[in-house]
């Protein structure tokens, strides 16, 4: 089923947890959270639905007043309090949707909320939940020190604390959610997604379905990284994890609630995991569909279902993906564009080793044929050989290993990065340095027109005693692709090569020359 995939067979349920359920559907009936939070679409998916062979729907929890499903647990859990514990106000502790769900709650109930935060939460996030009227209280530089500080303060005051999931009151509002998916869709759902962090949303939304359909599979998903949950079912206890992955921060929890497990152990029939590419893939899919971008966390139960879909080879059917939330950093758009094509399987990332010689890198080249170059990191090195970095557009991941056994039977020694963390996050960037052996290089940029074979015909112009020596190339999905590259000609060549420049124009290749280019002379240039 995959490496990044646990699949946990349901038993039948003893008479104790159907009395679980049935409590909790009685909660969630009389939940109290349409005073401030809205009934989400549940849309459809229709690019999505067509390249996976099944109709999917999206509830889309990102329309809420927040962006985020975390105001109705907030709310129906501040809704119950006396008007005695209202007065004295509510503290709670967040870095994140829980902290804005609390402060818009109180501000609708008239009451007063303190937010514990950690040290190290980005401003804009602060600064939301300061906008809502809360206090806000930086304390420590993890949850746990925030959340810790938050019941210091509870205690002290005397003040009601507003937990983030493990809480009948939350879970029960966090349950309206499952409450709705059934009403809006009156046909068949053979499964419900739902991502998990603490697991008071898939405790609510199971806890209903199991309650009133209980054919419906709950399958719950996890980041990769922090599975805590996952290890939980597995073990039959609460299992504390040492470290969690921050990229789904919104599920990023070492130790799940108490209720959450004891509720998700009677409801939840698979749990998945997946991948930090396979959740950048998924945000690309809900803007596709949805053009709406959702926080990583938001978009895990999409790229399980898509999982799930793989692995099980099922077509035909209906599911259902709860994108929890939208509150997304805007700095991390860039990260997750460029992530999302290997998270699809559509760029595969190589390193392949080619003869430090003239005309090699165009022979590579033409091994590709017509697929599009998506990037390309070369710097020349003294000795016979010479190392590149590639990525390569591909339709699939059987076609990335079929193009590296084409480069391998070729003589090319080539390895496969495309599931290499530390080439794509940081190799991919640094490939180059000070070259000693290519002195009288001269440095160009190229605009490259952006269609397949334009980087194979720009070769093909050019001498073929001429040597590159530099060449780095990454498609932003402009028009325009941009090139930096090094050129070593022979002294009694560099009139062929103005010229060579000089006829670019016919060929719609636009270049400026950098070779005095300070950047260049600091980290690129000749070692002295």
């Amino acid at each position: 089923m995959g490496r990044n995939i646990r699949a946990r067979a349901r038993t039948p349920l003893p008479r104790r947890h159907n009395k679980t359920t049935l409590d909790y559907l009685k909660r969630i009936l009389n939940a109290r959270v349409y005073d401030v939070a809205i009934e989400t679409s549940l849309s459809p998916a229709p690019a999505l639905s067509a390249r996976i062979g099944n109709h999917v729907l999206i509830k889309r929890e990102d329309e809420q007043p927040v962006f985020s499903f975390k105001l109705r647990g907030a709310y129906n859990k501040m809704a119950h309090l006396t008007s005695e514990q209202l007065a004295r106000g509510v503290v709670a502790a967040s870095s994140g949707n829980h902290a804005q769900g609390v402060a818009l709650a109180a501000q609708k109930l008239n009451c007063k909320a303190t937010i514990v935060m950690p040290s190290t939460t980005p401003a804009i996030k602060v600064n939301a939940v300061k906008a809502r009227g809360a206090h806000v209280v930086l304390h420590g530089e993890s949850y746990s020190d925030s959340y810790k500080h938050a019941l210091e303060i509870a205690e002290r005051e005397a003040k009601s604390f507003v937990h983030p999931y493990d809480d009948p009151d939350v879970i029960a509002g966090q349950g309206t959610i499952g409450m709705e998916i059934l009403r809006q869709q009156r046909g068949p759902i053979d499964a419900v997604f739902v991502a998990i962090g603490g697991g008071g949303l898939i405790a609510g939304i199971g806890a209903y379905i199991k309650a009133v359909r209980p054919d419906i599979r709950v399958i719950a998903v996890q980041a990769a990284d922090s599975d805590a949950m996952t290890r939980s079912l597995e073990a039959g206890e609460r299992v504390e994890l040492t470290s969690v992955g921050l990229f789904a921060d919104g599920v990023a929890v070492k130790l799940v609630g108490e209720e959450t497990f004891r509720v998700c152990q009677s409801v939840v029939d698979e749990t998945l995991t997946v991948s930090t590419d396979e959740i950048c893939a998924a945000i690309k899919d809900v803007y596709t569909d949805c053009r709406s971008i959702l926080e990583p966390a938001g978009a895990i139960s999409i790229a399980g279902l898509k999982k799930y879909v793989a692995a099980k080879s099922v077509s035909g059917q209906t599911l259902v993906a709860v994108a929890c939330g939208a509150n997304m950093n805007f700095d991390r758009l860039r990260f997750v564009a460029e992530r999302a094509v290997i998270g699809e399987g559509r760029e595969a990332i190589y390193t392949v080793t080619i003869p430090e010689e003239p005309g090699s890198f165009l022979k590579f080249c033409e091994l590709i044929g017509q697929r599009a170059i998506t990037e390309f990191n070369y710097r020349y090195a003294e000795g016979k050989k010479a190392h590149i970095f590639v990525g390569v557009e591909v339709s699939d991941r059987a076609e990335a290993a079929a193009l590296a056994k084409s480069f391998q039977a070729h003589g090319l020694e080539t390895d496969d990065l495309s599931d290499n963390e530390t080439a794509k996050l940081h190799i991919r960037h640094l490939v180059g340095g000070h070259a000693s052996g290519a002195a009288g290089e001269r440095i160009f940029r190229f605009d490259f027109p952006e269609r397949p074979g334009a980087l194979v015909e720009f070769l093909r112009t050019m001498n073929r005693g001429w040597n590159i020596t530099l060449f780095h190339y990454r498609n932003h999905g402009a028009d325009v692709g941009r090139v930096l590259a090094g050129i070593l000609a022979p002294n009694e060549e560099q009139p062929a090569l103005d010229h060579f420049l000089a006829t670019l124009a016919d060929h719609q290749y636009g270049w400026v020359e950098e070779t005095d280019n300070v950047a260049y002379q600091r980290f690129l240039g000749r070692a002295n």
